[in-house]
């Protein structure tokens, strides 16, 4: 892909997000999730942290992470069954928009996509403090655990980017990209899902983030992801067209 330069602005509920905001809001979130997993909060400014904090994530491996959150992936289990119980298949969103100076729409879309990136594991967790594991299966899912939003407990679930069937978000045409699929919880069952779409315009491309949730999540939580779209995707964004290779 082409290298560039790339500057990145949020924009939510028609507020604009300067940078230096949504950096802020990882550094608040860094010491909530260090507690979290059991591991300390490392020195230094917070692209140093990101790096050292990511480090010992990976390092703890998969197993250990489930076994020392398995407290948070029992309730968060609970929580979403019961969610889409009381939601009857309606949902509620999280939205948050970037436009991004330089780079293409496509090019980002591949760039995350693409899982046989050496480089894919580490660029999924060191993209948001609250990211625990983040990988790529066999079968071609996603198994994502995290601190969703606001939620005050972790989530263990999988997203399936090849299947769109539940999700209630229409694809809009005006996007010429998207990332799109169900997300189930480990024991199948549909608990929402993503629809990021995005399209070219003048100087770069806009990214439309969407989250879709039971409709029956707490307002927090909603309001509250919108910040962590902002904060993993503005990560990714540079990750894909600032990094040196």
């Amino acid at each position: 892909m082409t290298r560039a330069v790339v500057a990145v602005s949020a924009v939510i509920g028609g507020r604009s997000v300067a940078r230096d905001e949504v950096l802020a809001w990882e550094a608040e979130r860094l010491s909530a999730a260090a507690a979290k997993i059991g591991l300390p909060v490392p020195a230094g400014d917070l692209a140093q942290q990101r790096v050292v904090f990511t480090d010992s994530k990976i390092a703890l491996g998969a197993e250990e992470i489930k076994r020392r959150l398995r407290r948070d992936l029992r309730i968060g289990e609970g929580v979403a069954r019961a969610a889409v119980g009381l939601s009857r298949g309606r949902r509620a969103l999280s939205v948050c928009d970037l436009h991004v100076a330089g780079g293409s729409a496509r090019e980002f879309a591949q760039w995350f996509g693409d899982t046989s990136r050496a480089d894919y594991v580490r660029s999924m967790v060191a993209a948001h403090p609250d990211h625990f594991l983040i990988r790529a299966l066999p079968d071609g899912r996603q198994e994502v655990i995290e601190t969703t939003g606001g939620s005050p407990a972790a989530t263990r679930f999988l997203v399936d980017y090849l299947d769109t069937a539940t999700l209630t978000t229409p694809r809009d045409m005006g996007f010429s990209e998207q990332m799109a699929g169900v997300a189930r919880s480990v024991k199948g069952l549909p608990i929402g899902g993503v629809r990021h779409q995005l399209r070219d315009e003048p100087g770069g491309f806009h990214a439309r983030l969407c989250v879709e949730f039971p409709r029956f999540t707490m307002p927090r939580i909603l309001s509250e992801h919108r910040k962590h779209l902002a904060i993993e995707f503005s990560n990714w964004v540079e990750s894909a067209f600032n990094a040196s290779h």
